[in-house]
């Protein structure tokens, strides 16, 4: 193997690319700290409890390694969100706190979204709001992201996983079932959501095949309320879309829908959302709802944001 040589995954920037990324950072920067979002810098090592929270998906990506220093297992961070959380539960504050990052990060394969292991994350987050509102601002935001990025004509499709959440409450299934059930719908495969159908008694069986069908413009959103008449949490979370759906709609943003879409990470409790251009072959950003995941450091608190591969998008163009 020739010494130069990088790991499989691993890649690097140099002369005009590595110019063209550092100009749109600084941009990236400017904008986000000029819309209120506070600029941090977590550590690429951490303890491995505070990076893998309940996210066994994270807990894949992640490299560990014992710590010769202390002993403890430490990991490199494979996503910064875990470490958002960490850093809003230490301020400890009940209000609305919105930070912004740009960091490199590893990851043991590469997934659906990152091209590479080696992905410099860029984001924002807002915590301590639960209204819809807030959503539509991380949105906005995310969408003022790619167009500094050169990236127009955005398409932007909207989920909520609390649909979804909703029926497996009424199931008796094992978690190995359920992480089944999770990929069959992450990889949108009808097939083999028949074949767990025909190997799993459900209680909601028809009403797992009917949301995986549930795509296309806001009239989706109206078939759903139809649908969902007795699930009170799924019917909360389809207001919510629809009332995202106005604020985006006042902003000239308009939005397909995909209900049964279900992102990689498992801490996502709500409304999710993903950016699409003609000229790529899947998102180049994405985000959610993802409350609660602050309450492994004693802060529960309500939170969204977004995030994308901020080398992968400067290089695109």
């Amino acid at each position: 193997m020739n010494t130069w040589q990088l790991p499989e995954g691993i890649d690097e920037l140099t002369h005009d690319q590595a110019l063209n990324f550092e100009m749109l950072r600084r941009k990236l920067i400017d904008l986000y700290t000029d819309k209120g979002f506070g600029l941090v810098i977590p550590p690429m090592v951490e303890h491995v409890d505070s990076l893998l929270l309940t996210s066994d998906s994270v807990n894949e990506k992640t490299f560990k390694f014992l710590d010769p220093a202390s002993g403890k297992m430490l990991g490199v961070h494979a996503d910064i969100t875990p470490q958002i959380a960490r850093i809003d539960a230490k301020r400890a504050n009940d209000g609305v706190e919105k930070y912004c990052y740009i960091n490199a990060i590893l990851q043991t394969s590469a997934d659906d979204f990152y091209d590479s292991r080696s992905p410099i994350q860029a984001g924002a987050e807002l915590y301590g709001s639960n209204e819809p509102s807030a959503d539509v601002e991380v949105i906005e935001l995310m969408l003022e992201s790619l167009k500094l990025a050169s990236i127009d004509s955005v398409v932007i499709s909207l989920g909520n996983v609390a649909i979804f959440d909703a029926l497996i409450s009424q199931e008796t299934l094992s978690t190995v079932q359920i992480t089944e059930l999770r990929q069959i719908f992450s990889h949108r495969s009808t097939p083999d959501l028949l074949v767990f159908i025909n190997d799993n008694s459900l209680v909601n069986a028809s009403m797992f095949s009917a949301l995986m069908k549930l795509e296309g413009d806001k009239n989706v959103l109206d078939q759903a309320m139809e649908l969902f008449t007795n699930f009170p949490e799924a019917l909360s979370a389809i207001k919510d879309l629809q009332s995202i759906d106005q604020q985006l709609a006042s902003k000239n943003i308009q939005a397909i829908y995909d209900l049964a879409e279900l992102k990689t990470y498992e801490y996502h409790t709500g409304v999710v959302f993903s950016a699409y251009n003609e000229n790529y072959s899947k998102a180049i950003a994405q985000g959610g709802r993802y409350n609660g995941i602050g309450e492994a450091f004693g802060q529960s608190r309500a939170a969204t944001g977004f995030s994308f591969d901020l080398k992968f998008l400067s290089q695109s163009k």
